[in-house]
């Protein structure tokens, strides 16, 4: 038997319903949708289609989205085209102690060619200072970058009021929205971003594929250069086969968004309850209530997470610290919330999907809770 999958954070599977949407272009509609002639037109459909079906989850014109190749480049995209576009105007970002990789590095990057970049400190549940948030703007601010919600740990942040304290004051706002996309509602209108981050493979979509929100109007130096694809905005033939999986995706997560995020919520709130239940010494990170539906990061006092994912057997799941010969170390997320370490150093991140199973759930808490018994004896 296949081990228990709880790591949909981590990616996703791809929905039969979207591979299906997949095939046609990989068997028959092969042409190159820059291309006039009618291999071409069926491959343009393609792609205008899925912009639509992407524009109606975020609540947007379809003219504002740009397909690229996952979160990563969108993330890429969106910081380094907004900073070099308005380098004139100001070379201060601001971003949260809590992002992604794919955020704190491009961040890293620009501070290392003249930017300033500021971390605003979050607090134990993971929710950015706001007022910190405030204090850190200057009049040379322009971008602020916040994760909509965490990847480990699941705390949604509070973009709506980022947005509208950053809009007083001409500032672009940017929100990594790859892990919510698809489990929470994500109306770029409600929050009132400029740019927005999608990764295809968080959503049931392959992986390869992203999509890049870009409010009408906002400029940005172009990332990829090349031909005039995308409008213009970004060099490359499209991944037709991947962009009409996304846009599938997108469909049927707007579809189905009510029911598959009670359905997230009941499987995760029953494995936590086990947990809770069968185990001592456990702590449950990240906000109680504002936190995606599925994602429970869970802390084992006294156990290396390593060597309780290796106890694991019949269950795949996430760490959220790394052992590496005598050292350990934490992830960007426990540290900025101040985990302390003995909770730290066993934490796990759990994340349930629209296919998991109360079954599974229950199975998973007796193997965690064994294996957690085991070590610490």
């Amino acid at each position: 038997m296949k081990p228990i999958y709880l790591d949909y954070n981590a990616t996703t599977p791809i929905d039969p319903e979207v591979a299906a949407a997949m095939l046609p272009y990989i068997r028959e509609h092969f042409g190159n949708p820059s291309s006039t002639h009618v291999y071409g037109v069926e491959a343009r459909k393609a792609v205008d289609k899925a912009r639509g079906q992407v524009a109606a989850l975020l609540n947007c014109s379809p003219a504002e989205v740009l397909f690229t190749s996952g979160g990563t480049e969108s993330n890429n995209h969106a910081i380094k085209g907004a900073a070099r576009a308005h380098r004139l105007r100001g070379n201060h970002i601001i971003t949260s102690a809590f992002e992604h990789p794919a955020v704190t590095e491009v961040c890293e990057y620009l501070a290392a060619v003249g930017f300033d970049i500021t971390c605003v400190p979050v607090d134990a549940y993971g929710i950015i200072d706001l007022q910190a948030l405030e204090k850190a703007i200057t009049e040379r601010t322009i971008l602020i970058s916040v994760m909509h919600a965490n990847n480990e740990v699941g705390t949604i942040q509070p973009i709506g009021k980022i947005a509208r304290m950053a809009r007083r004051r001409g500032i672009l706002v940017h929100t990594d929205a790859a892990q919510s996309a698809g489990k929470i509602p994500v109306d770029v209108s409600d929050l009132g971003v400029d740019l927005l981050t999608m990764a295809g493979h968080k959503l049931y979509a392959p992986k390869g594929v992203g999509a890049l929100y870009v409010r009408e109007g906002v400029q940005l130096e172009k990332f990829m250069h090349g031909a005039g694809h995308e409008t213009g905005r970004r060099a490359g033939t499209e991944n037709v086969i991947g962009v009409a999986g996304l846009g599938r995706a997108c469909e049927a997560a707007g579809r189905d968004l009510a029911a598959n995020r009670d359905r997230m919520k009941r499987t995760r709130d029953r494995l936590e309850e086990g947990l809770l239940r069968a185990v001592a010494d456990v702590r449950v990170n990240g906000h109680p209530e504002r936190r995606l539906p599925n994602t429970l990061s869970v802390s084992f006092r006294g156990v290396d997470a390593g060597g309780l994912l290796q106890s694991m057997e019949g269950l795949a799941a996430s760490a959220g610290a790394a052992c590496h010969g005598n050292t350990l170390e934490l992830s960007r997320t426990l540290r900025a919330m101040a985990i302390p370490i003995e909770w730290a150093r066993g934490t796990i991140r759990l994340s349930t999907g629209k296919y998991t199973t109360e079954g599974e759930v229950d199975r998973a808490s007796e193997i965690i809770a064994t294996a957690v018994k085991g070590l610490r004896r």
